[in-house]
């Protein structure tokens, strides 16, 4: 019909109106499309120890770690010296106690402690300035013999007095001297090197810390970045602040963000009985499982997913010493609690004791050894891509991916098993644990 418009015409206006529309779109975002990559880079691939050990700055000697790793052995062969009685004391399945046993006794043997915190805070208290230089100076010449002696953990640090008013010289006067004296005997930091802040009561805190740290790199010629810190979440202030905000979120990013993304905090550690006596909660009732811990630790997970920053359950003050009876109680009590904070996401956690030992790893294995033969068929059947059994998504098998790595990095499982079971290398696995989803 005459003086119709083309069809073909019609569209390429309303395609031209679709671009317009479209790049008023990506104007008014861009920034957004910027920030989400910053300050969410998803998860750290790098190995996250499974426990922090807190060690009194007082007590601590060369060989500790090794120490631990003998008389851990020592308090199973005196209290379990069989598979058996170790799974009936921890109410576990007999065969995945006798599976995984020999990969826990040859852990005690060779790496005791992942990561080691030496202790300024709470565990050692208040001294004068004269004893605790002392004890700051000792405790960085054990370390540097560990470190020639090749028997220092992967992962070593301070917990330093925190940035509240009363111990805040004594705290920075500690982390100072510690770091000049590693320096002096070593020439370098370990690679593994952790700082604990503790008792943060607002982000400013966590703000001076990140200053400090900076400020700190320059006057010791170390680079930039090198000084990341920890967060301990113990006092209600740092989960939820005077405007109703969730300031445990505002502190990772006020310490720059996560360290695998160039910020500052590397992890967000629980302090169970702080946290929970700030709540009211009467010492008797106490524990990691409280209701008031659990509404915390579930803000530091959504406050730390994506960012990088790693979490930390805290610890039970139940030790395994005693009676063989008393041995088998605590056991139970501290095996079921690492289980727990592993089924909740929480890969890490505190040990206070030599004799928690035997109990983090064998609770951590079964736990990876049970969800591996599942984990590593679903994993195979999404990289192959056939649709078989269950269709899970990409965000799924990063989470599989991850899974299988922490299970190997811990010792749990073992290369072969990973690689051959997948049929994914070591890299492809990491490459895909670490991708950003979405």
């Amino acid at each position: 019909m005459t003086g119709e418009v083309p069809e073909s015409a019609n569209r390429g206006v309303h395609d031209r109106e679709l671009q317009t529309l479209l790049q008023a779109l990506d104007t008014q975002l861009v920034a957004e499309d910027a920030r989400l990559p910053e300050r969410y880079p998803g998860d750290s691939p790098s190995r996250q120890p499974v426990h922090t050990v807190y060690v009194p700055a007082d007590q601590l000697r060369p060989g500790l770690c090794a120490d631990w790793g003998r008389r851990a052995l020592r308090c199973v062969d005196d209290h379990a010296p069989d598979a058996e009685t170790l799974a009936t004391a921890l109410g576990l399945n007999h065969a995945a106690v006798t599976d995984a046993l020999p990969l826990v006794r040859d852990k005690l043997r060779t790496e005791p402690v992942e990561d080691l915190r030496i202790d300024f805070e709470d565990g050692y208290g208040t001294r004068s300035d004269r004893e605790e230089d002392g004890h700051v100076l000792a405790s960085a010449r054990a370390l540097l013999a560990d470190m020639r002696a090749g028997q220092a953990p992967p992962f070593v640090g301070l917990r330093p007095k925190g940035m509240e008013a009363a111990g805040r010289h004594r705290g920075v006067r500690t982390l100072t001297m510690f770091l000049e004296e590693v320096l002096a005997g070593a020439d370098r930091l370990p690679d593994g090197l952790r700082i604990t802040l503790p008792k943060i009561t607002s982000v400013r805190q966590v703000e001076a810390m990140a200053w400090l740290t900076e400020r700190l790199e320059k006057r010791l010629g170390l680079p930039e970045g090198v000084l990341g810190f920890e967060l301990q979440i113990e006092t209600t202030q740092s989960i939820l602040d005077t405007d109703g905000t969730t300031a445990v979120s505002r502190m990772i990013h006020a310490g720059g963000g996560g360290a695998a993304n160039g910020g500052r905090v590397t992890a967000l550690h629980f302090g169970t009985y702080d946290y929970s006596a700030a709540c009211g909660v009467t010492a008797a009732y106490q524990s990691m499982a409280h209701p008031a811990a659990d509404h915390a630790k579930a803000v530091m997970q959504v406050a730390a997913a994506g960012t990088g920053v790693w979490l930390s359950d805290g610890s039970t003050n139940i030790l395994p010493v005693g009676s063989t009876e008393a041995v088998h109680a605590a056991w139970r009590t501290h095996s079921d609690l690492v289980r727990r904070s592993l089924e909740r996401a929480f890969y890490q956690g505190w040990d206070l004791h030599p004799h928690q030992l035997p109990t983090r790893y064998l609770a951590t294995y079964v736990f990876f050894r049970d969800a591996f033969p599942r984990a590593a068929e679903r994993l195979r059947t999404y990289l192959a891509g056939d649709g078989s059994g269950v269709i899970d998504e990409p965000a799924t098998a990063q989470a599989l991916a991850a899974g299988l790595l922490r299970g190997l990095r811990c010792g749990a499982l073992t290369e072969d098993e990973v690689t051959s079971a997948t049929g994914a290398t070591l890299t492809d696995l990491t490459t895909l644990a670490s991708r950003r989803v979405g």
